[in-house]
């Protein structure tokens, strides 16, 4: 920066920016393409259990199991949802049924990255963004940014983030553009705007960056830069969706914007949702995120409208499942086999997916987990497939090296 004197770093402390809330950290991701379709990764952190949120009723097993009998138990006010008369939908989620019954609504059970044993957060997150076989091979970028790679014609879309990161699943040498409703600039009058302006007209690449996440953090009012702005009204904005994520309303910030970008260019949204960590009460602390969830996806159905999201199909997965039996606390601990959620209107749902190992000990996973009998990314894989036209063989090789895809789960209408 020429003669101004004053750092990027300087300028964003003498605003007032935490980097907790700077808009440049960027953990929800979107992409353009040259396709018609649209996919919608989302993360879930912390290991949801697969087993209380698409309960195996029919197995009789799962009801011997500590903790489970109860969870097995259908009928009765607050009352598990059927699926299909051996698998039940956590209470949580019964305004998913809807989806359900039009057959836009699916899960994947039993299933699992390559992570076993270790039960590390950081690395079981790490591998399941990377696409990698193991934690000593994790790639440098993810595989949602391979997927670019790999497609001619790629683009990045202006997007906003909330959080504190980027994903390492849209990591890498494809163009991603961010966004997040909690961007920390509040507080921006206009002689600060005025500072920016002349902080950074010497450097074009950071004033090109700021001018974008101010003007695109509220997607209205965009912000003059020449002096003559609608700052507070900028501002205005972006402290109301602070205020809005502070009270709990992010998760449907996010998928509103979402929606709004996948109706216009953006053909790849991802984006995480915390919170599934349950060690402990898990019929209470369960409770919380599987609210979330839904909304997400009924916001995203909304806020889409029917035309775009007949062409799209959602996807959430966790880093690993949870023990089969629960805890003294009647939570659960870190385990492997888990389970994916799938919606939208490109989906052939009203199904679970899956090769069912059962529940007797002699068919835990170790004594303890759901046996994992298939991989989160050969269903990853064979949504990119049906979505985006990708060769079969190019997404064993470069999207997930080493995967093998096994056979078509026909996950699409």
């Amino acid at each position: 920066m020429a003669d101004s004197g004053l750092s990027r770093r300087r300028f964003l402390t003498a605003l007032g920016c935490s980097a907790a809330a700077s808009p440049f950290l960027t953990p929800v991701s979107f992409a353009s393409g040259g396709w018609d379709n649209r996919l919608v990764v989302i993360i879930l952190r912390g290991g949801m259990d697969g087993l209380d949120v698409v309960r195996p009723y029919g197995d009789t097993d799962f009801a011997k199991l500590r903790g489970r009998k109860e969870q097995a138990q259908m009928g009765g006010q607050n009352a598990p949802q059927d699926l299909d008369g051996f698998f039940a939908l956590h209470p949580a989620l019964a305004g998913l049924m809807p989806l359900w019954q039009a057959g836009e609504l699916g899960f994947a059970h039993a299933v699992s990255t390559p992570y076993r044993d270790k039960r590390s957060h950081f690395d079981g997150q790490d591998l399941l963004e990377a696409g990698s076989v193991d934690v000593s091979g994790i790639a440098r970028d993810g595989w949602m940014n391979r997927l670019l790679q790999s497609y001619a014609g790629t683009s990045g879309e202006t997007a906003y983030a909330v959080g504190r990161g980027d994903m390492r699943l849209m990591k890498g040498a494809a163009p991603v553009a961010n966004w997040s409703p909690e961007s920390g600039l509040y507080g921006l009058s206009e002689q600060g705007a005025r500072l920016a302006q002349l902080t950074m007209e010497n450097d074009p690449l950071f004033e090109s960056a700021f001018a974008e996440a101010i003007a695109l953090s509220q997607d209205s009012p965009a912000m003059d830069m020449s002096g003559e702005s609608s700052s507070e009204m900028v501002m205005n904005t972006m402290s109301q969706n602070a205020s809005n994520a502070a009270k709990g309303g992010g998760h449907r910030q996010i998928a509103e914007f979402a929606a709004g970008k996948l109706r216009a260019d953006s053909r790849i949204a991802a984006f995480s949702l915390n919170g599934w960590d349950t060690h402990a009460r898990q019929d209470r602390a369960l409770v919380r995120p599987l609210n979330r969830l839904g909304e997400v996806v009924t916001t995203l159905k909304d806020e889409l409208g029917a035309d775009v999201w007949g062409k799209t199909a959602v996807v959430a997965m966790t880093e690993f499942g949870r023990t089969a039996k629960l805890n003294g606390n009647g939570g659960s601990d870190h385990g492997t086999g888990g389970l994916m959620v799938m919606s939208g209107g490109a989906l052939r749902g009203k199904r679970v997916w899956a090769d069912w190992p059962g529940l007797d000990e002699a068919s835990l996973y170790g004594g303890r987990d759901l046996m994992p009998t298939r991989d989160v990314r050969a269903y990853s894989g064979w949504l990119m497939r049906s979505l985006f036209g990708l060769d079969k063989s190019l997404i064993e090789t470069a999207v997930f090296p080493g995967l093998d895809m096994g056979s078509d789960p026909r996950l699409l209408a």
